[in-house]
Parts: structure tokens; sequence; C-alpha cells
């Protein structure tokens, strides 16, 4: 049961904190990111994949709903993320010491986990 409540907390924490991501696009729109896509020369039209990254996939998460391929497609947004807006700090810290890219290897990680033990008994899914 300990193990199931634990996998409860992961998800919800990833999750929740990726929708709150999701929540500032769909109310101030995606042309942030439509730029940077355009300025690595991929289409403009791919930055409405972040509300399957920010917003449908994390719903999906928090009820345990195919909880495993939502958990994939956060991977992903964040891969992309990282790739585009963020490769230059890869190897920077903060002066607090602390890992430049902390939340965003927070959401890649927390999602491969997700992904690996799946949303257990309380879910919809119930694995």
């Amino acid at each position: 049961m300990y193990e199931d409540m634990g996998k409860l907390v992961l998800r919800l924490t990833l999750s929740i904190l990726m929708l709150f991501h999701g929540i500032a696009k769909l109310r101030n729109g995606v042309s942030g990111v439509e730029s940077l896509l355009q300025s690595h020369g991929l289409p403009g039209l791919l930055a409405y994949g972040v509300f399957v990254g920010e917003v449908l996939a994390p719903l999906l998460i928090i009820v345990g709903l195919y909880a495993r391929i939502a958990a994939l497609f956060i991977a992903f947004n964040m891969v992309f993320a990282i790739a585009l807006a963020h490769v230059s700090q890869l190897a920077d810290f903060t002066e607090s010491g602390g890992w430049a890219l902390e939340l965003q290897g927070f959401f890649l990680f927390t999602a491969i986990a997700v992904f690996l033990i799946g949303p257990g008994k309380f879910s919809i899914d119930g694995r």
C-alpha cells in the first residue's frame, strides 16, 4: 500500500506542477514557443504540441489513465524544451550551487520514473 501511495504522490507532484505551465500557456498563448521553434528552423505549428505535454498528459497522469504513455509525452516535451531553449545551460550551476536546469531535470526524470513504475493502484488503470 505504501508503494502505491508513493506512486500517487509522484504522479500528483509531476502532474500538478507541470499543469501550472500548461495553464499559463492556455492563458497567454504559445507565441514564445512558436518563435523558439521557428528560430531553429522548425514549423511554428509544433508549438501547439505543448498542450499535449503540459495539459492533457498531466491530467491523464493525475487520474491514472494511460499514465505511462502520458509520462512519455511529458518526457518528450522536456527533451524538446531542453534541446531548444536550454542546451547551453546543461553544465551550468546557480550561485547557490544548484544545477541551472533543476526544474527541467525534475520534470524529465520524474516523468521517466512514472513511465517505468506505472501509476499504481490509486488510478483509473489500477496497476
